[in-house]
Parts: structure tokens; sequence; C-alpha cells
């Protein structure tokens, strides 16, 4: 089940992939999120298989 803090406009870090940076949540459609990452650009993560942990950027 999707995080409920998985929302548009929420704060993630994806962590497989720090490098990525910070990323903000464009849409989820069932367990597929489009997320955009400051240094990956624009992803599509499927929500089944990888955790984003939903942050705070004020307090990151």
């Amino acid at each position: 089940m999707n995080d409920p803090g998985l929302v548009p406009g929420a704060w993630v870090r994806h962590p497989g992939q720090p490098d990525w940076g910070l990323g903000q949540v464009q849409s989820v459609i069932g367990p597929r999120v489009t997320v955009n990452f400051e240094d990956a650009g624009k992803q599509v993560i499927n929500a089944a298989v990888i955790t984003l942990s939903v942050t705070d950027p004020d307090r990151d």
C-alpha cells in the first residue's frame, strides 16, 4: 500500500539513489509515482517495489 503522505507536492528521497537529491511528487496513479528529482529529473517509481522517504525540505 502507498504511503498516505505520498501525494502530489510532497517532498521525497529515493533510499537507493541518494545522489538523485530531493524530489517533488508530480503524480500518483496506483503504485506509479512520478517524481521530479533535483539531480535526476523526472522519474517514474513503482511504489510497490520502492519505498520513497517523505521528507520536509525545510528540516532536511
